[in-house]
């Protein structure tokens, strides 16, 4: 039997691998000129722009999803349930009672609207993380290229191939792709002691989650003799626990009888064991509490542009993989994770908010941000509602855009300033207007308030998702982040537009000693700023101003091209916030 390939399902993350290499290649031959940096970037940045292309050829087609890499038809089994069954999210019918939305072989990757929201939000994001890449690189000597530019394809390149995966090989290994590469760009950065303590961080959390997950999908297969994720669900139909009946087993012959009893004494508990693996596994892709330790130090230690790829890229693909596992594989067994996911997702909003309300360092509090946010993205899969899933992919689309464009002014400060705590972004709005407002913005979209309508709709349809859902505890608890969060996004944006206290200048004659006082205060000042954020202020400034000051173009068109980028975004999500959360929900229900 012949297996057909489509070569243009898979051309999004075709295009992105052949662009790839066609880096390396540029790099290993290219003489070592000034333009060969911006040549890679602009071939990274094409590579990107292509697939985007590709996604949005596809995401206009009509027809049925597009599927390859489909087990042949002599092998295949019979009808298969969709990615979103009606009902199995509903906590009514038993999950042997739902209609098969799709038929047909067992696919292990299929572009339909959930692939292509993931893909084309992944790609978005990419096309920021890589003109913020162009900048870091534009004149660190210390920053090798090409080997920067391939590893940010190959990430790119996972995170488009995760949606699409409809088996557990093709899920975990797209889920590395998307991880390995990420420690390797945050030790990029030669002779930077925290960058390597952050990229080994990164990679023990990334070993651990992955030998975790593996250990949960291993038991998964042994259960169901699959690794398809339909197949997945058909088998485990045979247990449901709304009925609190054994299964009906089958009548071929008396061994066929006593295996079935030996399977419904057996499987919950190892069921039971899998889900809490996989689920840990993809806790930690995600920084979700309790494995959300490693997130401020690898955020403040990784250069900025992995830091914003960490935030959005990489977590958008774990949350892929996430409603993936749960809502593609596991829908009969939602009475199960539905009160795993609540909780999870309490705590980690809970946490993340509450450490971010001690943070002076700006990269630091976007970590732990970040962690919050992850909570509220979570927090629809902790209800049992069929739309549970739009809710949360709207919210990580809503959020994306703002996260990004927060990112990209925080590299811009640092590097035009040498700032990284939040105290030396007092006046920004007076010194450099545009970055100022923008970042204010930002903020205002994060913390949910006008005019920031995108942040504001994005929590309201996540309230929505969960009061429906009857989790009235877990709207209790999100209200309560929400103040919270509002706190220190309203102090840090205070801050941007209160202006900078001017020092006070010393008598033109008999000064001396005013003088020597007016210094001493103004360096006291330098240094407890920099003993909040960790790093001297000479050599911050100094770093900033060697990775290209206000006079490079190199150093701040990227920079500024990325942040008006975002906050185009941020600003169409807050003027028709509605159009997005009704075109999400509209790809997912057609999609299957």
């Amino acid at each position: 039997m012949i297996q057909s390939i489509d070569l243009y399902a898979i051309a999004p993350p075709l295009i992105l691998a052949l662009a790839a290499g066609l880096v390396l290649l540029l790099d290993a031959f290219l003489p070592r000129r000034p333009y060969s940096r911006p040549l890679l970037g602009g071939v990274t940045l094409a590579g990107v722009l292509g697939a985007l292309g590709a996604v949005v050829a596809q995401a206009l087609r009509t027809g049925a999803p597009l599927r390859t890499f489909c087990v042949p038809e002599g092998l295949a089994g019979s009808s298969r349930p969709g990615l979103i069954p009606s009902g199995a999210m509903s906590g009514g019918p038993p999950a042997g009672d739902l209609p098969a939305i799709a038929a047909g072989p067992s696919c292990s990757f299929v572009v339909d609207g959930f692939t292509l929201v993931f893909a084309g939000l992944a790609l978005a994001a990419g096309i920021v993380v890589v003109l913020l890449s162009m900048a870091e690189i534009s004149s660190g000597a210390d920053v090798p290229a090409g080997e920067w530019h391939f590893l940010l394809l190959c990430v790119l390149t996972g995170a488009v191939v995760l949606p699409a995966a409809r088996d557990l090989i093709t899920l975990v290994v797209a889920l590395e792709l998307v991880s390995l590469p990420v420690f390797a760009l945050t030790a990029l950065r030669r002779y930077d002691g925290r960058a390597s303590e952050a990229a080994v961080k990164l990679f023990l959390v990334s070993v651990v989650s992955t030998a975790v997950m593996l250990f949960g999908v291993s038991l998964l297969y042994g259960v169901t003799g699959t690794v398809h994720l339909d197949r997945l669900a058909q088998a485990l139909r045979q247990y449901t626990p709304w009925s609190g009946v054994d299964p009906v087993p089958p009548a071929e012959s008396p061994q066929a009888y006593a295996s079935s009893l030996q399977i419904s004494h057996d499987l919950p508990p190892v069921l039971t064991v899998a889900m809490v693996l996989v689920l840990a596994g993809f806790a930690f892709k995600v920084a979700a509490v309790p494995f959300h330790a490693w997130a401020a130090d690898v955020y403040q230690g990784a250069p900025v542009p992995v830091a914003a790829l960490l935030s959005v890229v990489s977590k958008a693909a774990g949350f892929a993989g996430l409603i993936l596992i749960l809502v593609a594989a596991l829908p009969a067994q939602a009475a199960l994770w539905v009160p795993i996911i609540a909780i999870v997702a309490a705590l980690t909003m809970t946490a993340g908010n509450l450490l971010a309300l001690r943070q002076r360092h700006a990269v630091r509090l976007l970590a732990w941000s970040s962690v919050a946010q992850s909570g509220y993205i979570l927090a629809p899969l902790g209800v049992q509602t069929r739309e549970a899933a739009n809710a949360s992919i709207a919210y990580l689309v809503f959020y994306a855009a703002m996260n990004l464009g927060a990112f990209a002014v925080v590299m811009l400060v640092s590097r035009r300033d040498g700032q990284e705590g939040i105290d030396g972004y007092r006046g920004l709005a007076f010194r450099s207007p545009a970055a100022g407002l923008s970042l204010v913005f930002f903020l205002i979209c994060l913390a949910g308030l006008p005019p920031g309508l995108a942040g504001l709709f994005a929590k309201i349809v996540v309230f929505r998702e969960i009061v429906d859902g009857g989790g009235a505890w877990l709207v209790t608890v999100m209200a309560v982040n929400t103040v919270i969060g509002l706190y220190y996004y309203a102090t840090w944006a205070a801050r941007i537009l209160t202006p900078a206290p001017v020092p006070a200048r010393a008598p033109a004659a008999g000064g001396t000693a005013d003088t020597a006082d007016t210094a001493d205060t103004a360096t006291e000042g330098v240094v407890t700023e920099d003993a909040a954020t960790g790093a001297p202020g000479a050599a911050r400034a100094a770093s900033g101003a060697a990775r290209g000051g206000p006079g490079s173009a190199a150093g701040w068109l990227p920079v500024g091209v990325a942040i008006a980028l975002s906050g185009i975004a941020a600003v169409a999500f807050s003027a028709a916030p509605q159009a997005v959360l009704d075109l999400v929900p509209g790809f997912l229900i057609a999609s299957r």
